[in-house]
């Protein structure tokens, strides 16, 4: 297999057949593809590349290709890699291919990498002149070294992603990485005239053994040969009941094996000897996509028996929701799909299954859409009628957000998954429905109910404020006197006076916002602390308990203005965004500003870092235009930023007055004092005066 480079002629590197319709290769070789840095970290999204599938004695076929599973290249303190490095660990990708099934080669064996192993490779541009003959040296790490012979063709680029491909053992061996260039001038470039003492023809290699522990760890790959099926596992005892009054003849039950062989994409023993009731079982729960298989050839007749089968299945962790068919031509409609679309993939799942807190499984599409395979039912069946799968409920909700032809697609797709599972259609219709309702209320999202307060310092322990309502038709003061200065339980008193008269957000009904406005020098001031508890009240009315509350500053926005197209677009990409993770690790506050530069996708950032290099990044993400930034103004325990990761950034506001409610219950478990600056772009604030605080427009 050959990754075909950005301009379409060259070659980025190779790989080989992971799987029926996935290819294995490095990911520095999808980044030379899409055109990225060779180190780039970052997940490549739905990007697709273009990779040629080499068949022996057939034709070359060019399919596109997208990463199903990425493990970006890091050094070995699991840091990125710097440029100019000669060793590093990770690096591997896992692309989905758009093969049809039954067009599909059967993937090589692999076999451990061991020393002294002679191995061959070849360049991408598949040409069988390009051999390079290898031997392994070394098999005790993460990286294994390989020496060529003196004579032949040596390895350079277009080599990397490929196989080790062991003759001796007829098997794939492990990938190669990188080669040991000879040594050049530094300004020129130029080699250096040859000399015995110069390294050559050193390459080296990741071993399949460590590739099969990364694949495995990143749920690219199945599970090991588990050991033989239990004859009173409860899904086996089920199925073997099941499939005798399916197939009670053994001339039908070899018809369908040899089909259910074929769906699966395996070899069958032949037409002579039939397999089993008890081999068709254990074959069941031993390939994926066997179940899906059988049922779709058995639905039309034997509905009754095809329930009993799906029911003995979810009892077993190994059957998979979707047949090969169903699982490629759902591929190929999200393929078709807007990128804008695929870019609120997280937004759908979370609305269409808010009760699933966490979605494991890593940054890609293909590593998301297999967790959301494994999820059972959305809950709501009536007389006993099978569940629709979560993955059906969310490919409605990606539905509504599509062009009706494209709909139209997802819509005939589920209803065929649908009816093999028995499903009604009512049930599927409901969802819609709900689907629809999401996209109408989204749509027509009503703005937040929020209060603006500008807070500056007075004399010590007092401040003044200065006070909006805005419900939704921008700002309107209600302050009047401003010479009066208050403490924080004065100040708390006022603000709940205020918000007491504030209408509730439209439709929804959620508590308004509070957003305070201050200056750099203020954004650790406790606001959210105050309690606005008098002699005789009864509740402790702590305004960041009781209210999502949120801080701003406009002096910083205002001071870069050149960050400003940034901040909206930013702001734009709330729902899809990535986040930055910003640690004590990187020492220069300085670095955030690079790679703030390089990822102009990034909406959140959150700091957990020591309060002097916090500040300071803060400071910076503000004026960079970051709409969302969180951090602990307390000691650091890493905690805020930890429990903070599981709430949807539109969320944190109502997520981070959680916390603080959860700080007074469970003290000893919530450590941190959460701060949280949020910078709506759809909605204005008051020009203020950020050195006096007098009144003005």
């Amino acid at each position: 297999m050959s990754v075909v480079g950005p301009t379409g002629k060259a070659w980025s590197g190779a790989g080989f057949l992971l799987a029926d319709d996935t290819v294995l290769t490095c990911a520095h070789v999808v980044n030379d593809a899409l055109g990225r840095p060779m180190f780039e970290a970052r997940a490549p999204g739905p990007e697709e590349l273009q990779v040629v599938i080499r068949l022996p004695h057939a034709a070359n076929v060019r399919r596109p290709a997208r990463v199903a599973h990425w493990i970006p290249p890091r050094a070995e303190d699991g840091g990125p890699v710097p440029d100019g490095a000669h060793e590093w660990l990770g690096d591997l990708a896992v692309l989905r291919v758009d093969i049809p099934p039954g067009k599909r080669a059967v993937p090589p064996l692999r076999a451990p990498l061991r020393l002294g192993q002679e191995v061959r490779v070849w360049h991408a541009s598949g040409q069988e002149a390009t051999f390079a003959d290898l031997k392994v040296k070394t098999d005790d790490g993460p990286i294994a070294y390989l020496d060529g012979e003196a004579t032949g063709m040596s390895v350079g680029p277009g080599y990397s992603g490929g196989p080790l491909w062991c003759p001796a053992d007829m098997a794939i061996v492990g990938l190669v990485a990188a080669h040991f260039m000879p040594p050049a001038d530094g300004v020129t470039g130029a080699p250096h005239p040859h000399s015995p003492q110069h390294l050559i023809r050193r390459s080296w290699g990741i071993p399949w053994q460590r590739v099969e522990a990364e694949l495995r760890a990143a749920g690219a790959l199945e599970p090991e040969d588990a050991a033989p099926v239990a004859t009173d596992d409860p899904a086996y005892v089920l199925l073997v009941a099941a499939i005798a009054d399916a197939l009670p003849t053994a001339s039908h039950r070899g018809d369908v094996a040899r089909r259910l062989a074929e769906g699966c994409g395996v070899g069958h023993g032949g037409d002579v000897i039939p397999p089993s009731v008890e081999e068709v079982a254990a074959f069941l729960l031993t390939h994926p996509r066997a179940l899906p298989v059988l049922t779709e050839l058995l639905r039309r007749a034997e509905r009754e028996v095809v329930q009993r089968l799906l029911v003995a299945g979810r009892l077993s962790p190994v059957p998979r929701l979707l047949s090969p068919g169903e699982h490629h031509l759902l591929h190929q409609l999200l393929r078709s799909l807007d990128r804008s679309v695929l870019d609120r993939f997280g937004e759908v799942v979370r609305a269409a299954l808010p009760l699933v807190a966490a979605f494991p499984g890593g940054d890609t599409l293909d590593a998301l859409l297999d967790h959301l395979e494994t999820l059972s039912g959305d809950g709501r069946s009536e007389d006993g009628e099978p569940r629709v799968p979560a993955l059906l409920r969310v490919m409605e909700y990606v539905g509504v957000l599509c062009t009706p032809a494209q709909r139209a697609g997802l819509r005939l797709w589920a209803d065929g998954v649908a009816a093999r599972l028995g499903i009604p259609r009512s049930a599927l219709a409901e969802r819609r429905s709900d689907a629809q309702e999401w996209v109408r209320v989204i749509r027509h999202r009503s703005a937040r109910a929020r209060v603006l307060v500008h807070v500056t310092r007075a004399e010590p322990g007092r401040h003044r404020l200065r006070i909006w309502c805005d419900e939704g038709a921008g700002p309107r003061q209600v302050s009047t006197d401003t010479s009066v200065s208050y403490s924080a339980q004065e100040g708390a008193q006022e603000l709940l006076r205020v918000l007491e008269s504030l209408r509730p957000s439209t439709g929804d009904g959620r508590r308004p916002l509070v957003e305070v406005l201050v200056d750099r020098t203020s954004l650790n001031l406790p606001v959210d602390e105050w309690e606005g508890q008098a002699p005789g009240e009864i509740v402790p009315g702590v305004l960041g308990v009781e209210f999502p509350l949120v801080v701003h500053c406009p002096e910083l926005l205002r001071r870069h203005e050149r960050f400003l197209p940034d901040w909206r677009r930013r702001w734009s990409l709330l729902d899809s965004g990535s986040t930055l993770v910003v640690s004590d690790a990187s020492s220069d506050p300085n670095q955030v500003y690079y790679e703030l530069m390089d990822r102009l996708d990034t909406v959140r950032v959150s700091v957990d870092a020591a309060p002097g290099l916090r500040d300071r990044v803060v400071q910076i993400c503000l004026a960079m235009g970051i709409p969302v930034v969180v951090w602990d103004r307390g000691r650091g325990s890493g905690h805020v930023v930890k429990r903070l990761a599981e709430v949807a950034t539109r969320e944190l506001p109502d997520g981070v007055r959680s916390y603080r409610a959860n700080t007074m219950i469970r003290p000893l478990e919530y450590t941190g004092r959460p701060v949280l600056a949020w910078a709506d772009a759809d909605r204005t604030v008051p020009r203020l005066h950020l050195t006096e605080p007098q009144e003005g427009p």
